[in-house]
Order: structure tokens, then sequence, then C-alpha cells
């Protein structure tokens, strides 16, 4: 029957002030019957408004009718068609601004849980034998650079079709910024490493520490072979406001903090990755890495965890749900605040930030308000420690070691678009080319690439 029932079925969730002190998964996922009665809101619409939503083309009312009649195993094949990582994208897609956003539920009350039901049907699976049915080899060998949402979609779609696909992953565990950036308790490193998996059991061979442009230049790796080779490394250069105090003690940028967290498990006792336990920390940025990066300090025992966003509350770029978990957890928000000195002690270490009010000025062409400073409004916040998250650029490695490949002033690289640089055979997609942006654009520019590059071999050939 039909669920006519204006808000999503509800999901359970850890305890704010149980969480706030752990690294396990927050949300806790549907069971099989919330999953079906969520599943019965959709009204499996004529014109998939939510299918147009999804930058990797998911299938959606033809996935949630088998959860309707409890086939969670035929509707995981169809999300797999065209999405090669469910579970990741199940929990950390902006749903809400894509599919979720198009969904005609969403007009008078919420829109399907799209997501929820995705990450259902891939936990569902997890301990299930998956069905992988391996391409016919057709000899030709390419090259992914960076492992990647954008990479390892590049590279699944690429050996689905045959072809000889070796990723060529910098960090010491394939998975890029879903290994680094993104915490546990958003996105389990198990999950992560789980659909990796799936992408080995197609015949996907993935080479750790391999820091392309110092070990193997791009012209290296083609003259070793390689037809053609994706560059789907990622913006890992943080960027830094420039003032006062950002070389003391206690100032990260949020990748470093991150990345130790995540990929290099600072937060578990039996690990020797060094990180110090701060007790009232600042972090600047409105986005998800700035939330991610306040929940994380948060967890690790500090006592205040301030976050300063220069806009308001409603310009904030991070997701709705994200803001709602991080206030949940006592994380403070400082709004129309901007950092102009980070303040040292004698030692040469953080003890305050000194900010300045802001006010909202009028929108620009773009609809973005800019703001101004408030004269005579400075104060500071006591803190210990400083994580600037406003945002990351690609690195200049690549573009630096390959003849013939051309970046904007931003540094991203240049694509037409199929996703091909100025440089013949080779393509690039993801946060290299966007800047910093979402897993499932990320996602969406590998598969383009992935249809490009195998057209171009084929006429090639």
């Amino acid at each position: 029957m039909p669920n006519m029932q204006q808000n999503k079925t509800p999901i359970a969730e850890q305890e704010p002030k149980v969480r706030a002190r752990n690294f396990e998964e927050v949300s806790l996922g549907y069971t099989a019957e919330e999953a079906i009665n969520e599943a019965n809101r959709c009204l499996n619409c004529k014109n998939k408004p939510c299918v147009s939503g999804c930058p990797v083309g998911v299938r959606i009312p033809e996935f949630i009718a088998k959860v309707k009649d409890g086939d969670f195993e035929g509707a995981y094949d169809i999300i797999t068609s065209t999405n090669g990582l469910p579970a990741v994208c199940g929990r950390v897609c902006p749903q809400e601004n894509q599919c979720e956003g198009k969904c005609v539920r969403g007009i008078k009350g919420e829109p399907v849980g799209i997501g929820r039901l995705e990450r259902f049907c891939a936990d569902y699976m997890k301990d299930k034998e998956i069905k992988l049915t391996k391409a016919e080899p057709n000899g030709i060998k390419v090259a992914v650079i960076g492992s990647g949402p954008s990479g390892l979609t590049c590279a699944a779609d690429l050996a689905k079709l045959g072809y000889s696909v070796t990723v060529f992953e910098a960090f010491h565990t394939a998975g890029g910024v879903l290994m680094y950036g993104i915490p546990e308790f958003r996105l389990p490193k198990a999950t992560v490493q789980h659909e990796v998996s799936n992408l080995k059991a197609l015949g996907v061979e993935i080479k750790t520490d391999m820091v392309i442009g110092k070990i193997l230049s791009i012209d290296e790796i083609m003259e070793m072979g390689y037809k053609a080779v994706f560059v789907g490394t990622g913006a890992g250069l943080p960027n830094f406001m420039g003032i006062k105090g950002e070389g003391l003690i206690g100032v990260f940028s949020a990748n470093e903090y991150l990345t130790r967290i995540n990929l290099m498990k600072a937060y578990l006792d039996d690990y020797d990755t060094p990180i110090r336990r701060y007790k009232s920390v600042a972090v600047v940025g409105g986005g998800n890495v700035a939330m991610d990066a306040a929940r994380c300090a948060m967890r690790l025992g500090a006592e205040h965890v301030y976050v300063i966003y220069r806009r308001s509350e409603a310009e904030m770029p991070a997701r709705r749900e994200e803001v709602h978990h991080a206030k949940e957890e006592g994380i403070e928000f400082v709004y129309l605040t901007n950092p102009s000195e980070i303040i040292g002690d004698e030692s040469g270490a953080v003890s305050g930030i000194k900010c300045c009010k802001m006010e909202l000025c009028e929108p620009d062409s773009g609809g973005r308000r800019s703001v101004k400073e408030i004269p005579d409004s400075e104060f500071v916040i006591p803190i210990d420690a400083c994580i600037m998250a406003i945002g990351t650029s690609p690195n200049p490695l690549i573009r630096t070691t390959t003849p013939g490949v051309e970046a904007n002033k931003r540094g991203c690289l240049i694509v037409d678009e199929n996703m091909l640089t100025t440089k013949e055979g080779v393509y690039a997609g993801g946060d290299a080319v966007t800047g910093a942006a979402t897993v499932i654009l990320a996602m969406g520019a590998g598969k383009t690439a992935a249809k490009a590059i195998d057209e171009y071999l084929q006429n090639k050939d």
C-alpha cells in the first residue's frame, strides 16, 4: 500500500551526548521494515524527476520499487548498474540538493529518503556474495591517477568495458578523500575499503605509494604502454588566510588535521600517529570540511569548539544535516565573524584568535552576498588550537610535470565537455578540474571520462 505520510520514516541515530565523544557512525541506518515503509512513499513518477538530479543517473524509481517488494538484492543490482559506490553515496551525497531536491513528494512535505534507501541496500549486501560479471579483456591498458571517487568510478566503468586498468595512488591506502577527508562517524573506512574490494574483483590493479609527477611522470606512464590516462588527483592543497599568527604551534589546515585522524587513525589508542588533544578549538570556515574538523575536535576531548564563519547561517555551504548534528553535539557557531589575527603565547603556541564582526552586503550577480567589516568590533576568543577549513586547491605536481597539460588561474586542469585535457589521451575530472566539490559530482566526471576514453580508444584502434 502507498505510504502517504508527509515526513520521511525516522532513522535511528546515536544520542548526541554519547556520539560527541566517540567515532562510531552517527546514523544507524534503516531496518528492512523501515526501508520498505519509506520506499512505499515513492510515487513512481512517470517522468522520473529524481533521476535528472543524480549526476551518475541512478535508476531511482526502479530500485525503490524493488525495495517495496522486499527484493533488496535486486535493488542493489539496479543501483550498481550506474553507481559503483552506493554505500558511500548513500551516506555523504548532498541528496537534498540533487535527487531528493527534485522529488515530487518534497512539494508538500519531505522528499523520499532516497539516500537512506541507497545506503540500506548497500549495507544489506555488505556480507553477501555479490555477482560481478567480468568483461572479456580487450588487451588495452588505461592508467588512472588517484583513487578518490572520480578515479574509482572511471576505473570501474572502464574495467566493465574490458580495459586493463591500473590505478596509481599516492597514499598507502586507496580511497582518496573518502579515506583521508571524511571522518569515521560519517563514513566508516571499512565501508570504503569494501567498495574498493569490489573494484579489485573487476580486475582493476591498484598500486599505492605512487606519487605521479615524482616517481613516474604521465609521459613515462604512456611510454609503458598505457593508451590513455585519467587524472583524478583531487584538490588536496590547503588554503590559508594569510593573517598574522598562522605559523604558530597549534594551527592546522583541515587537510592535515583530518588526514592524521582519518587515514592515519590518530583517534585510536593503539596507533602511534601523533595528535594533541586540545581544550578549546576554533575552526574557520562554513563548509562540510569545517563541520568534520569541528566534530572531530569535540570527539578528541575538546571542551569548547567554535565554528567561525564570516557570513550568516543562511549562506553556510555545509549540508543542513551536518550543521544540525554539530549543534546537537555542542559545537558553538560564531556567525558574521572573521578572524584578523591568531594570537600566541611566549612559547609560540596558540592562545587566542582575534576576530571582527561583519555585516552582509547586497547580493552580487550570482546571488552571493559579500561582507564588510564593522569598524571597532574586534574581540578575542581564547583558544589553544585553530583549524583552517577555508577551501583547497589542486596540487600543482601533475600540471608542472606534464608538458601539454594546461590549467586555469585557480590551478584547476582545463578540460572539454568530454573531460579531455589539452594533451591528447589525457583526461581529468573531479576536484582536480572543478576545485573542491562533492563526491557525487566527482563520480559523474569519472563516468563521463570513462565513456569518452572508450570512444577515443575504439576510434583510434
